[in-house]
């Protein structure tokens, strides 16, 4: 069964940083490695948005409200992404996402919260 695992979300202030965590701990390698991932996120009352994505061979696509912030990188051998969100805004508060897709089939982690306020 397919399992992608977030973490490293909490309260930060505006202008701090935090680094989210996509682990895919039941996903074999050959599955992993051939998948773009991507982090989305949903705000209160908004839809889900994607925020970063990365292709098998490390391409990269930003939403233009997080370009220049946030970057996402990926740890093959540790079946891992990761979101390094920098000059946080109280904008980017939402459930954030990890996604993983391949083959015409697409996974959903629960998500991890990120609250942006002094």
């Amino acid at each position: 069964q397919e399992q992608l695992v977030e973490s490293g979300g909490g309260l930060v202030q505006p202008g701090g940083s935090l680094r989210l965590s996509c682990r895919a701990p039941r996903t074999i390698t050959s599955e992993f490695n051939p998948s773009t991932m991507a982090w989305y996120r949903q705000a209160p009352g908004k839809e889900r948005e994607l925020v970063a994505e990365i292709t098998p061979g490390g391409g990269t696509k930003y939403a233009e409200t997080v370009k220049g912030r946030f970057t996402i990188s990926r740890d093959n051998a540790r079946k891992t992404i990761y979101l390094q969100m920098n000059s946080l805004k109280p904008e980017d508060t939402a459930d954030y996402y990890c996604n993983r897709r391949r083959a015409g089939s697409e996974y959903w982690g629960k998500g991890t919260p990120v609250t942006v306020s002094s």
